[in-house]
């Protein structure tokens, strides 16, 4: 694992949830996917993130998995999901997050409909009252409510927010954020803009497919943020074909079924999300078999 700053940098790992045949969640193997995660070179993991189908879950499944990961890789290297439609229920999962050790949390804005800037305001407001560190996660294309840099460097002015997960996929958005928000930590939010955002300064990865090959990805993430070139480009390529459905509708469906035949349980997905169609699932899979025939992992 790299020397982290702080709690919220390094690669820190959107864990995917195993469920069982009959889709309850799997504790036990949970656990020692976070373990194994952290033992294949990743900083930590992000429990209850949309990978995670924290949407699915009960409110005492989505407990118990925060506190799994706590247990299983220690609570400085847990950055909790928070989402949620309403500031109250953020907060209070904010606040659970701080009780059991969590080293940061990751929130996004409200999205029960298309926010102004005063509601995204005051829901960063409410829950930093927790006094737990605040990640942005700026998803504009399943919220509907764009964290442009100029709000970002409000959110920061404030001492709301510690880092973004930018997920909007410009990285031209990396150079916007240094200059209106210095100190604000940049986070890569999707896995196929890794390269450029690492190269523009970011200082941390809230990643998806570590969970089927992290070795490799750890290999690929610390030498672009090394400025290594000539080792993260070549990676880079051969990675790219999976990494780029992690921006995709499907990509839970997409890093299970890549996980499941990288020896893992990748396993089902709870409904709403259905199984891939058979196009989407060769295409899938013959990404990942070829990746792992080039002795990826």
């Amino acid at each position: 694992m790299s020397d982290r700053v702080r709690p919220w940098h390094g690669i820190m790992v959107a864990t995917a949830l195993p469920l069982r045949d009959d889709l309850t969640v799997d504790l036990d193997r949970y656990a020692e996917h976070c373990r194994w995660l952290v033992g294949n070179g990743c900083d930590g993991v992000v429990p209850n993130g949309s990978l995670g189908e924290y949407q699915t879950l009960t409110p005492e499944e989505r407990a118990r998995v925060v506190e799994t990961a706590v247990e299983a890789v220690g609570g400085a290297n847990v950055m909790a999901g928070v989402g949620a439609y309403g500031a109250a229920e953020a907060r209070a999962w904010t606040e659970r997050a701080g009780e059991a050790g969590c080293g940061s949390v990751l929130l996004l804005p409200p999205n029960a409909y298309r926010a102004g800037e005063d509601a995204v305001l005051d829901h960063y407001r409410e829950v930093a009252r927790a006094g737990v560190p605040v990640v942005a996660y700026n998803n504009p294309y399943d919220t509907k409510v764009d964290l442009t840099p100029a709000l970002l460097a409000r959110l920061f002015d404030e001492g709301l927010i510690v880092a973004v997960k930018e997920f909007s996929g410009d990285p031209r958005r990396a150079y916007e954020i240094a200059e209106l928000a210095p100190g604000l930590d940049l986070l890569i939010g999707s896995d196929d803009v890794l390269l450029e955002l690492a190269v523009a300064g970011a200082v941390g990865w809230i990643a998806g497919y570590p969970n089927a090959l992290p070795a490799s990805c750890a290999e690929l993430y610390r030498a672009a943020t090394a400025g290594d070139l000539a080792t993260a480009l070549p990676l880079y390529r051969a990675l790219h074909p999976l990494l780029r459905w992690d921006s995709k509708t499907e990509f839970v469906q997409a890093i299970k079924l890549s996980m499941d035949l990288a020896g893992r349980h990748g396993g089902p997905c709870r409904p709403p999300r259905l199984p891939l169609d058979a196009d989407q699932e060769a295409v899938v899979r013959a990404a990942t078999e070829k990746a792992l025939a080039e002795g990826l992992r």
